[in-house]
């Protein structure tokens, strides 16, 4: 991102009680919160807002990155430990840094849109982009930079080589919109809609209209849809727009939708206007009627709006991780090029690290007002900061630049360029993000590097995951550790790429059921603690290789480790001791309670780590007293362990269900499991939790059948009238077990909940699509957002554990992170 710099100086008399200035000269034109998204160190000011844990604990690390100025609160802070630093304290690190971009924001008077509602704020903002371009500079928020944080990172991108700004904020509940107000000053409003979100922060939807509505309270200009004016809208000028025939300053009176298009009719000052946008949905239908009314009012000609409109671009929310040929990882971001996103790709790309090389194949970067020269400048130094070794240029002004390129460098006028000369055989072992503007046509690229896979594909929603994470770490006791378990390839999910994303986050320990999962895991750069949960004799000079910690159930296991330390000769490897409290599956029961403790006594090589049980019905009210008695039960036996050996270690014996329904029971360190994977026990906290998995295909074959007409092996599905039969690309060796056929199974096509017709075959299955309107190639979602994981389960007589982690793994799984 580009911003003007400031001296720390300049900064400290905006916003500091107190300061130790060492580098009283030091330009800073970055801020930041994440101590693992750092692009330009040295011109960096780091912020040290609360959370979970402690972010002063990041500024050691910050600093050998050559991180030299932070935003501390902490008056007792080791100062003396960072002689080349300057701090700054506050009492408050987030309203430092709201007041801060609240300060900034003053010395620019260029206009600046400022965009809120419920949904669409994104789509409208990146529309407007794209429809402004060609006669403004434009500085916008990145990709959904809108929250109390996100708000001034984005409005510290002003600088004085805009003229237009554009900014969405949002807001999750009363009496927050207030500061992002001062921060963002619009110009001019756009509430894009009330809906449902963020509804259980508010009392009612009005409560909720009021609040966005503070967002333009010295708004020039209000464009806003006509049912959501109230009388108190202070604005002398409102624009409004309607879709059910209210009077508006833009009426709609007729929407008609074609297969992949929309012609939206309206009247404006009483003339019969109309415009083409390439999409049909009823969403993008409203986010174009809003940038349409903005165009308006901001004075374009209906005729360029309607040439524009009709080129709109989709707006893709999201990066996609593939497996890519020459066992490379293929990061897809082929819809845009700009510098601010760009940052935000390359940080998702250092997340990964099944490989340690990487390779950027970019496009000429459009980052209207800013200098050619200084762009691409800045764009080498980013390259350097962000390790890469591998650098792809494509278009005219690479080109241009190349010789500025000091890292091994590749540089194509055209993508067909490329296509035509590239050896591809140079991304081996390598991670690849892929990221150039629309017009470059980069999927053609990526089609090129990305592995040819089967149309069944499990789609792993990153963002969910991380925010599953989340949700359960905030209902943890300060200074509750938590493990992650990444057993049975993630859930099913795939464990290189969710440990990855775990380590992004911190968690604290990662678990696996067997050495070679863990070997795995290091192999491709997860360093963390992994505990292995059922190590193997035969395994162990692997454990020990790659620093894996087994976790010890008795006698047996626990003899034979012990032996093989003392020969290997390592000094207290850690060991992880199980206690069964009740479960009767695993671990020392009490009885043994005396003799495992002596021989820990006696055999010093091993270091416990920590001491762990697992509750047998943490979900179940019916077994309340059990679980409590579990827990008591583990609390004595873990303390008496830890008082005859005389030091500290964690202790867990917590679950999914359990951190949600058992808080006593968090100890030192929870167990996240199946909740991580938005899948819970307990019905009530279900709600909470996003979805992780979908599992997608593709219908191959329509055939019209008559009544009578047989479908499949055994001619086991009967046509009880004429009708239609969809043949899809999934069946029981894809993981959609046989028991599904004949009807039980159900899947989603456009919405319509479809049901299996005779049985399941190995490679595909039949569905029966009667009465829909329904074509070959049409997606099939099998389970996910719209089709119940829970419901399949149900129709299998088992649990959603059983149906996520049966997905076969020819299913190809593939990442994606909005």
């Amino acid at each position: 991102m580009f911003k003007q710099s400031y001296t720390v100086e300049e900064l400290a008399d905006l916003i500091a009680q107190k300061v130790l200035i060492n580098l009283p000269q030091q330009l800073i034109s970055h801020l930041s919160s994440d101590s693992r998204k750092i692009a330009t160190p040295e011109h960096t000011l780091f912020f040290t807002l609360k959370g979970r844990r402690d972010a002063h604990l990041f500024i050691s690390q910050l600093y050998q990155q050559g991180v030299r100025s932070f935003v501390i609160t902490d008056e007792n802070f080791q100062t003396n430990l960072y002689p080349e630093a300057n701090f700054l304290w506050v009492k408050d690190s987030l309203k430092a840094l709201q007041l801060l971009a609240t300060q900034h924001r003053q010395n620019f008077h260029y206009p600046v849109i400022g965009i809120t509602g419920s949904n669409g704020k994104t789509i409208v903002k990146e529309w407007l982009f794209q429809l402004l371009v060609p006669d403004y500079k434009i500085v916008r928020s990145p990709k959904s930079y809108n929250s109390q944080i996100g708000v001034p990172l984005s409005v510290w991108q002003m600088n004085k080589n805009y003229n237009l700004a554009l900014f969405e904020v949002g807001i999750s509940t009363k009496s927050e919109m207030d500061q992002l107000e001062k921060i963002v000053k619009p110009d001019i409003g756009i509430l894009t809609n009330i809906g449902s979100a963020h509804d259980e922060g508010f009392k009612n939807r009005e409560e909720k209209l009021k609040e966005k509505l503070k967002l333009f309270k010295e708004a020039g200009t209000l464009i806003i849809n006509a049912n959501l004016v109230r009388s108190n809208i202070p604005q002398k000028d409102v624009f409004t727009w309607s879709l059910n025939g209210s009077d508006a300053d833009l009426k709609i009176i007729a929407i008609q939708k074609d297969d992949d298009q929309a012609l939206i009719s309206s009247v404006y000052q009483s003339k019969e206007i109309s415009i083409n946008i390439p999409f049909n949905s009823q969403s993008l239908i409203e986010d174009a009627i809003i940038c349409w009314a903005t165009l308006l009012k901001l004075g374009v000609k209906q005729e360029i709006i309607q040439q524009r409109m009709l080129k709109l671009l989709s707006v893709k929310m999201r990066l996609e991780l593939k497996s890519g040929i020459y066992q490379s990882s293929i990061i897809d971001d082929s819809y845009n090029s700009d510098f601010s996103s760009l940052e935000i790709a390359l940080d998702f790309l250092n997340q990964q690290k099944q490989h340690s090389d990487k390779t950027l194949i970019l496009s000429d970067i459009h980052q209207t007002g800013i200098p050619p020269k200084e762009l691409y400048q800045n764009l080498i130094q980013l390259l350097e900061t962000k390790g890469i070794q591998q650098f792809v240029g494509v278009g005219e002004d690479l080109y241009q630049f190349k010789d500025a390129f000091k890292i091994k460098s590749w540089f194509y006028k055209t993508t067909d360029d490329f296509l035509n000369q590239f050896d591809t055989s140079l991304i081996k072992n390598q991670i690849v993000l892929i990221k150039g503007a629309r017009h470059f046509e980069f999927e053609r690229i990526s089609k090129l590097l990305t592995q040819k896979v089967h149309d069944t594909v499990l789609e792993i929603n990153m963002n969910a995951l991380e925010y599953n994470l989340n949700h359960y770490k905030s209902k943890l006791k300060p200074g509750v550790k938590l493990m992650a378990m990444v057993k049975a390839f993630a859930y099913g999910s795939g464990s290189e790429e969710v440990a990855n994303l775990l380590q992004h986050n911190r968690v604290d320990y990662l678990a696996v059921a067997y050495a070679d999962e863990g070997i795995t895991l290091r192999q491709a750069g997860v360093t963390i603690p992994i505990m292995v949960l059922s190590p193997e004799v035969s395994s162990f000079e692997a454990i020990v290789q790659y620093q894996l910690e087994p976790e010890l159930y008795n006698f047996r296991i626990l003899k034979a480790f012990a032996d093989f330390i003392s020969e290997a000769d390592p000094i207290e490897y850690p060991v992880h001791i199980k206690f069964d409290t009740g479960m009767h599956r695993l671990g020392f029961g009490a009885d043994d309670f005396k003799d495992l403790s002596n021989f820990l006594l006696q055999n010093s090589q091993l270091k416990v780590k920590s001491v762990l049980s697992h509750l047998a019905a943490s979900d179940s009210d019916l077994h309340s007293d059990y679980t409590e008695c579990q827990i008591q039960l583990f609390d004595k036996l873990s303390s008496s362990l830890k008082s005859v050996l005389g030091y500290d270690f964690i202790r867990h014996i917590s679950n999914t269900s359990g951190i949600s329904k058992w808080p006593e029971a968090q100890f030192d360190m929870v167990r996240l499991g199946i909740g991580l994977y938005g899948i819970e026990s307990i019905e009530k906290e279900r709600s909470a939790l996003h979805n992780v998995a979908t599992l997608k295909t593709t219908i191959s074959q329509i055939k019209h059948l008559k009544k009578g007409d047989t479908v499949g092996y055994g001619r086991k599905g009967v046509m009880l009238e004429d009708g239609k039969i969809a043949t899809v690309k999934i069946g029981y060796a894809d993981g959609y077990p046989r028991a599904l056929g004949n009807g039980v199974g159900k899947m989603m096509i456009n919405h319509h909940q479809v049901h299996t017709i005779g049985s399941i075959c190995m490679d595909m299955c039949m569905l029966d699509i009667t009465g829909l309107a329904i074509k070959e190639e049409d997606e099939v979602i099998i389970f996910g957002e719209k089709a119940s994981v829970y419901e399949m389960a149900n129709d299998l007589k088992t649990i959603p554990y059983e149906v996520i982690t049966n997905i076969s793994q020819r299913v190809k799984r593939v990442y994606f992170y909005e």
